[in-house]
């Protein structure tokens, strides 16, 4: 037990300016999505630019070029979310068509088993099997949230559960820590979307 305190503030005291003010973006952008606020968007972009390159230093490699995907659907996102059949129209939540949840799962598969060989065979990731399999849901997750799908929480919460010892492992402490509040906000965000969809419902 000393010596996992002794290893977590030594992490705490050389976690880096660059990685406390991602964090600090990263918490906002999942508080406004939680919230259906537009914001969500371009402090998530601040965010993900700054970790790909921190997940370049830390030799996190699925993480890296993950973060680059969540600029280009924050990008994507944020047009989606203001933006409806052409016009310039809030977009509202929505649930994802069981014809959809067959595409997002050959989805994942492929994504989980191309992510896990090019790790493997092309970078010097000493985490690739858990890397693989967290890149792909938080792929799929980043997806469905430009789309404002309820089910992107899900796959958030069960990422972040996956992330944070993942993070501890590779010495990002903070990161970590960010990855349990984002599980909490998660859990939140999927409560209340879900009352967000019962009252459109109610109020047709």
């Amino acid at each position: 037990m000393g010596d996992m305190t002794e290893i977590l503030l030594t992490n705490i005291q050389n976690t880096s300016l660059i990685e406390v003010i991602a964090v600090i973006f990263g918490l906002l952008s999942v508080w406004y999505a939680r919230k259906e606020k537009i914001l969500v968007f371009p402090t998530g972009i601040i965010s993900v630019l700054l970790y790909v390159y921190i997940c370049l230093q830390y030799g996190l490699y699925a993480d890296m070029g993950i973060n680059a995907f969540y600029f280009a659907m924050s990008v994507f996102g944020w047009y989606n979310w203001t933006h409806q059949d052409g016009d310039t129209k809030k977009r509202e939540i929505s649930k994802i068509s069981s014809k959809m949840k067959i595409v997002l799962l050959l989805l994942f598969i492929l994504f989980f088993v191309v992510i896990r060989f090019v790790l493997i065979n092309y970078t010097d990731s000493v985490v690739p099997n858990i890397d693989s399999l967290n890149t792909a849901i938080f792929l799929i997750a980043m997806w469905l949230m430009a789309l404002k799908k309820l089910e992107n929480w899900v796959l958030w919460i069960i990422g972040d559960l996956i992330s944070i010892p993942l993070y501890i492992y590779k010495g990002l402490v903070l990161t970590s820590f960010q990855y349990l509040v984002f599980l909490i906000l998660a859990i939140m965000g999927y409560i209340t979307w879900l009352k967000i969809i019962k009252q459109e419902k109610s109020e047709l």
